[in-house]
């Protein structure tokens, strides 16, 4: 399930920015409940990219900015409880790992969904169906 964390450069403190990935991934399993399973945490990746202030906006103004995106597959977030915890979380772990001033008004978290059967991992077009099947096979496995 990738993840894509852009940030405006300096917002997060270096070690923010060494964890900001691992502490979103921890936080996407831990909303599903799949913080330990095997299938699950080798298939959360993720890229953190950084850009300038000046080219963050905001109101149409240069200012630090943190938007994490994750693509799921559509039987992802489907409880209102899981898309609260996960977008809870995840403005929480920006807030405390930031470097100075960055209100949680410029966070931003959102989600995507693959469609159903176009979820590819290492050459096999996954199904949702699939998916709950690898999941629990991690674990019975």
């Amino acid at each position: 399930m990738p993840i894509t964390i852009q940030l405006t450069r300096g917002l997060l403190t270096p070690e923010g920015e060494r964890t900001i990935l691992p502490r979103i991934a921890k936080a996407l399993l831990e909303a599903h409940g799949l913080q330990d399973n095997p299938f699950m945490q080798q298939n959360v990746i993720g890229h953190v990219v950084f850009c300038e202030e000046s080219e963050s906006f905001v109101h149409g103004q240069a200012a630090s900015l943190a938007v994490i995106e994750v693509k799921v597959p559509s039987v992802t977030f489907q409880g209102r409880e899981s898309q609260e915890s996960f977008v809870r979380a995840a403005t929480e772990l920006v807030d405390e790992l930031k470097a100075g001033t960055h209100p949680k008004s410029r966070t931003f978290v959102n989600a995507t969904y693959a469609v159903d059967g176009a979820w590819g991992i290492a050459g096999k077009a996954y199904t949702n169906q699939d998916l709950g099947a690898a999941i629990a096979a991690s674990v019975n496995g």
